[in-house]
């Protein structure tokens, strides 16, 4: 069954929680298997905070997937600037793609007396047991970006309208598209083991699924995809019977590997000028290197995620199409201030509810922008997301 997203979107920004101040010191714990990055605080003249958030300990958790990924180096950045300013003591860990690694964090931070934990699954059902072992330890667990499925002990989610993603990457291809028929679709998803990989696929699907059925598009890469063409809503196990031949389990080499053998695979007629459905930046670098050179492609549109800078450089240089903005700024924020109201009051603002298969969990939720080169300098370069002097090819 697809999960879903209710009573979204209040009017609003989340109400910003009055800053604590820590004072407790901590050390690299010995043992961990994930890499760690801590802060301590100073006392400061805020001493009802300072009472009311303890003295000893780590008060936030912050347990991120992969240090492999820019997307979450520059979230650990953005963590630490964000959390040094608002005065709390807290430790950054990488599970590098190993849910077992990420129980291991989570067991360090608990043993060093975290209060709120931030943690961003690697693999979104088997993080239940790891949210289960913070509840128990009294720990008040965040859902960070990608969501946390099958326990009524996650607390909350902070995150993105993950639908909202596959919907704009698939009206763009769309909008590309035109008038034209029958242009070659290739489909990539991310790792069956993301929950949000779901939840992209799904949003692309709805408005994708029209324009197949119509001929716009014919599929070439997924035989599970091209059989239910037909079929306007995908159940959760039609859903991960295409995922299954279809994903990149975010994984730079296994998309170009996949993307390679698609291209073997597949005959003249079904390349020309072709149109990409890629998850995120990553793996759309990765299989539009692949396409880029393959002589029997005329073209191709690819979507991203993340506006990493390698893929603003990409569309730049006319290499990637676009890449839909999920502004970490803002996501990071967030979940700082959730945080902050947690530790301060005992609950935190929200404006939607997820039902993540155990229970309803209260849900801040913001909305993704669609980053090409019309758009990029608004949405990348006046918002100050990068300086454009980074970036070269721009008139």
């Amino acid at each position: 069954m697809k999960k879903h997203v209710l009573a979204v979107l209040l009017a609003g920004a989340m109400i910003l929680g009055t800053m604590g101040c820590g004072n407790s010191n901590s050390e690299t714990p010995a043992g961990t298997s994930g890499e760690a990055t801590e802060n301590s605080t100073e006392d400061t003249n805020n001493t009802t905070d300072a009472e009311t958030l303890g003295s000893s300990g780590i008060q936030v958790g912050i347990v991120l997937p992969t240090k492999d990924e820019p997307r979450w180096i520059q979230d650990e950045t953005r963590f630490g600037e964000i959390l040094d300013e608002a005065g709390f003591s807290y430790q950054v860990l990488f599970s590098q793609g190993s849910s077992a690694t990420e129980k291991t964090n989570v067991e360090t931070l608990v043993s060093n007396g975290v209060q709120v934990l931030i943690l961003c699954p690697q693999d979104s059902a088997a993080a239940a047991s790891t949210v289960d072992y913070a509840a128990e330890n009294g720990v008040t667990v965040i859902s960070y970006d990608r969501l946390i499925t099958g326990t009524a002990n996650l607390d909350y989610i902070v995150g993105f309208d993950s639908t909202s993603v596959g919907v704009a990457q698939g009206n763009y291809l769309i909008e590309q598209a035109g008038d034209t028929k029958d242009n070659p679709l290739y489909l990539y998803a991310g790792a069956t083991t993301d929950e949000n990989a779901f939840l992209f696929f799904e949003g692309a699907w709805q408005v994708l699924q029209p324009k197949i059925a119509d001929g716009t598009f014919v599929i070439k890469n997924s035989t599970e995809a091209e059989a239910l063409s037909d079929t306007a809503e995908l159940t959760r196990e039609q859903m991960s019977t295409i995922l299954g031949q279809i994903t990149t389990d975010w994984d730079f080499e296994v998309s170009k590997s996949k993307a390679e053998a698609n291209l073997t695979a597949a005959s003249a007629a079904d390349k020309g000028d072709v149109y990409i459905l890629a998850p995120n930046d990553g793996t759309s670098r990765s299989i539009a290197d692949v396409f880029a050179i393959d002589p029997d492609v005329t073209s191709y549109v690819i979507t991203g995620q993340d506006a990493e800078t390698a893929s603003i450089q990409y569309i730049i240089d006319g290499k990637q199409s676009m890449t839909v903005l999920k502004d970490t700024r803002i996501l990071s924020k967030a979940a700082v201030d959730m945080a902050t109201e947690i530790l301060n009051s005992g609950t935190a603002t929200t404006n939607a509810v997820y039902d993540n298969g155990a229970g309803e969990i209260p849900m801040y939720q913001m909305e993704v922008l669609s980053v090409t080169k019309d758009t990029m300098q608004e949405y990348i370069f006046d918002s100050e997301y990068y300086n454009a002097a980074d970036f070269t090819g721009l008139e």
